[in-house]
């Protein structure tokens, strides 16, 4: 039997990474390193690109061959991601996107738009909320949870009705650090400790795949329990927002029989996202792709250069 028990982190790259198209570099932010890879020129506009939950900034990597052309763009691993440092006990919003706000200051240092997927996109509207004066021109949150990775939303469904039982089980038998890696008891329980809809589009391998490599299972512990958000209430955040946004809302279904969102949001829930950004004052631009995957940026990199570039060229004007 496999073991991946301790296998995988920055402490034994061998084992943990592949190269890519794209050179990566680390900043030091103090608490972190930050991995990430950059393209384009000073010349263009700033844009960070925050990925989501098990994505590290390879997640982009098609992406970037097309935004190179119009932005001077920044992917980045987020702490306990990809390359960047491993911060047991530390995984919440506001540590992470403190992270966030040091990287523009060090490395990007000018105005920047921030676009983020999924948990990334919920640090996208973080930063359109508490970054510092100056720091960011527009936010875009692609297809963020929104609500739905709260333990006690303000509206609609939350973690345990949505991605939870998933993260439950890579905290389960992977552990934090990856400090049990027993992904063969994690293949055999999936299919009874998911909801039925989440188990039918299961994907068993026999290795765990690349992206779960580089990721620490401590950020699932961290949702499922809630810690990650226990200082950052959404709701209260977004009526904090100072920026213009660009939501994309992209697949979503209520199960009717139990009740459990597939998808990051619900409509409701984006709805409550509008009307707190209306109460913030700030232009909210709101675009629905329902029979788009989670990751526009992954599914469709041209779709997503174009929805960005055309959204960041309104702000400009």
């Amino acid at each position: 039997m496999a073991t991946y028990r301790n296998r995988f982190g920055p402490h034994n790259p061998g084992e943990t990474y592949v190269t890519h198209a794209f050179p990566e570099q680390l900043a030091d932010l103090g608490e972190v390193e930050m991995n990430y890879a950059t393209v384009g020129d000073s010349s263009q506009p700033a844009l960070l690109l925050i990925p989501g939950q098990t994505e590290s900034w390879w997640g982009y990597e098609q992406a970037l061959h097309l935004l190179g052309g119009h932005f001077n763009a920044y992917a980045v691993d987020l702490r306990g991601q990809g390359r960047s440092t491993r911060t047991p006990g530390r995984y919440t919003l506001d540590n992470m996107g403190n992270d966030l706000v040091r990287f523009i200051d060090v490395v990007i240092g000018r105005p920047t738009v921030v676009s983020g997927l999924s948990s990334g996109g919920v640090l996208s509207a973080w930063l359109s909320a508490y970054a510092k004066p100056g720091q960011l021109i527009g936010a875009h949150y692609e297809d963020p949870p929104l609500f739905s990775s709260q333990v006690g939303p303000a509206i609609g469904q939350g973690i345990n009705q949505s991605i939870g039982p998933m993260f439950l089980l890579w905290s389960t038998y992977l552990g934090d650090q990856w400090s049990i890696g027993d992904w063969e008891g994690f293949l055999a329980a999936a299919p009874d400790a998911l909801p039925a809809s989440m188990a039918r589009s299961f994907p068993s391998r026999d290795e765990p795949s690349q992206n779960l490599k580089e990721y620490d299972p401590e950020w699932a512990r961290a949702f499922w329990y809630g810690t990650v958000a226990a200082s950052c209430d959404h709701a209260r955040m977004l009526r904090a927002v100072k920026v213009p946004v660009l939501l994309t809302h992209h697949f979503r279904r209520v199960d009717q029989a139990t009740g459990a969102l597939l998808g990051a949001l619900s409509d409701a829930q984006a709805k409550r996202v509008l009307d707190l950004l209306d109460e913030a004052g700030v232009a909210a631009e709101y675009r629905s792709f329902e029979t788009m995957g989670h990751s526009m940026h992954g599914q469709d990199p041209q779709l997503f250069t174009d929805t960005l570039v055309e959204w960041s060229t309104s702000l400009a004007s």
